[in-house]
């Protein structure tokens, strides 16, 4: 592909995707301009590289480096992940990653959120307790 990718990584690219049957006219490449970090070069030429799987229409979009070499190298490595946690069923680390962040966000239930409120509640009876108050006799009361 280029000089930026190194061949052993090029050539286990290759056979990843032969052992998962995807071939070059499977897929649909295009090129497109990138915005964003990179500056005049990015802005300049069409470094986004474009990758659509036709038998599974799974579509890929890539502009991390200002090389377009090295971006479609990237792209084909994710598109075949895609193909891959397609093929075998599991959940790729992306998804998990998603799923746990949409788990964190979502909302407490009542009786959630209501134990939480208690918790709290004793805690800031704890550290209240623990400050020290003049007697009413200390204070000439």
């Amino acid at each position: 592909m280029s000089a930026y990718v190194n061949k052993d990584k090029e050539s286990a690219l290759h056979a990843r995707m032969e052992s998962l049957g995807i071939t070059e006219k499977d897929i649909q490449e295009k090129f497109i301009r990138s915005g964003g970090h990179g500056g005049q070069h990015v802005n300049k030429t069409s470094t986004c590289v474009y990758l659509k799987h036709i038998p599974t229409g799974i579509e890929v979009k890539c502009q991390k480096e200002r090389s377009q070499n090295l971006n479609r190298f990237l792209a084909r490595r994710i598109l075949t992940d895609k193909i891959e946690s397609l093929i075998s069923g599991r959940k790729s680390e992306e998804q998990t990653r998603i799923e746990k962040i949409r788990r964190q966000k979502r909302k407490r239930s009542k009786r959630a959120k209501e134990k939480m409120l208690k918790l709290k509640k004793e805690h800031s009876q704890k550290k209240e307790a623990r400050t020290w108050r003049p007697r009413p006799e200390e204070t000439g009361e």
